[in-house]
């Protein structure tokens, strides 16, 4: 990583952090509302700061993370992954998640109907 800049557009740090294939993905990912900006709607231009806390929604999964670096070059994914820390709630929700345990099984099945 070069010289660190003071501040990064949202949808080019995503990108180099590797939340998404291309820019153009990550656009309608911040536009439709699944990246929220210390804990708020953002545009693709916000700039991204060290320090701040992003929300991002992928699938089933809900990822807080908080920015430690700043780069707007896609290298890696070991590299990419020293651009955040996931927040250990977060970790802890997906694991539990992953797990079934915050999944119901009300759901009634095919038979039950």
């Amino acid at each position: 990583m070069a010289e660190a800049p003071s501040g990064i557009r949202l949808d080019k740090w995503l990108w180099a952090a590797r939340f998404d294939y291309t820019r153009s993905l990550v656009k309608q990912a911040v536009e439709s509302g699944k990246v929220h900006y210390s804990g708020e709607r953002c545009k693709v231009s916000k700039e991204v700061h060290i320090g701040a806390t992003l929300t991002i929604r992928t699938g089933w999964d809900n990822k807080i993370v908080d920015v430690i670096a700043l780069s707007d070059q896609r290298r890696g994914a070991p590299e990419a992954a020293l651009l955040y820390c996931e927040t250990a709630a977060s970790m802890r929700t997906r694991e539990q998640l992953a797990a079934g345990l915050l999944y119901t099984t009300d759901a009634a099945n095919q038979k039950d109907r």
